[in-house]
């Protein structure tokens, strides 16, 4: 096997760790909301990985640009994405909490395909037909899979429909996100930002975290803690890996299929508390939509 398919073989294992710990994450935080606040999780998440991703860097020699963060501009920029990326957190999380993990993972396929049409009328970017074909099967799909859930969004707007509110805004506030970090990217690497990112989260989130109930935690609810916290380092180091070995296009039609991976993975928990949503024929043609329809939109030629 020569150099460049052993590369393409990383970039496609990397991509799909890397859809695998998404597609996981949220039933774990759905473990983990049954004992302390969002907030406080949240927190979790971000310390776990800044205070195992700093020292890890330092050792490398990997923080090469730290010199550039006596750019008021830049760091302007830091704080501003920061907040947008805690924002999402944070909206992720509550939208989470008030619906299922499979909504969870459904909604946020919104983000990579708004991303893309920030690009076209941000930037000027071309989009092809085959494109908009795949954000109309994109949509057709949203609404498929939501179907039973019509009452709760449109008629009574309860806790399912708000949850999916918040859902929807943190897909949107992610893509100002990345929008602002594809700008920092050009001055750091991935890796430096998301470690800026995760101690901007962590002092965020700290002075609205409760740490009453820490005590009476149980081994497997700190093991949830833990592998959330980890799950955000690896998940993002993976991303960060798979592109570098395969393009962004490839990375993220695999990515597309965390939405199944999370609904596979709920059918089959032996747990009552992930509260799944009901399929039928409908809904899960309308999840092979929307992933169709993610990964046509990211990958046909413009």
């Amino acid at each position: 096997m020569n150099s460049v398919a052993k590369s393409k073989k990383k970039g496609l294992l990397f991509a799909m760790v890397t859809a695998s710990l998404w597609g996981v994450l949220p039933i774990a935080l759905i473990g983990i909301l049954s004992t302390i606040d969002p907030f406080t999780a949240t927190f979790f998440r971000f310390i776990i990985a800044a205070t195992i991703l700093t020292p890890l860097l330092i050792q490398k020699n990997k923080l090469i640009n730290r010199h550039k963060l006596t750019n008021w501009k830049l760091l302007l920029q830091f704080g501003f994405a920061g907040l947008l990326l805690c924002i999402n957190y944070a909206l992720y999380i509550f939208g989470l909490d008030k619906t299922s993990a499979e909504a969870a993972q459904v909604m946020m396929q919104v983000a990579p395909i708004c991303l893309l049409l920030a690009g076209v009328f941000l930037f000027k970017e071309n989009f092809s037909y085959l494109q908009w074909f795949g954000v109309i099967i994109f949509v057709s799909g949203l609404l498929m899979f939501f179907s039973p859930k019509y009452d709760d969004v449109f008629l009574s707007f309860n806790r399912y429909g708000l949850g999916l509110i918040l859902l929807l805004g943190a897909a949107l506030v992610w893509v100002c996100y990345a929008i602002f970090q594809k700008v920092l990217l050009r001055e750091f690497s991935a890796q430096e930002t998301m470690m800026i990112f995760y101690w901007i989260g962590a002092v965020f989130f700290f002075p609205i975290s409760s740490f009453d109930e820490l005590p009476n935690l149980s081994t497997f609810q700190w093991s949830l803690i833990l592998f959330c916290g980890l799950n955000t380092l690896i998940a993002y180091g993976s991303f960060s890996e798979a592109l570098t070995h395969i393009d962004a296009s490839r990375v993220s039609a695999i990515l597309a299929t965390t939405p199944l991976i999370t609904l596979f993975v709920v059918q089959i928990a032996p747990t009552t508390i992930l509260n799944p949503e009901p399929l039928n024929f409908i809904v899960i043609l309308g999840a092979f939509f929307v992933v169709t329809g993610s990964v046509i939109t990211s990958t046909a030629k413009t």
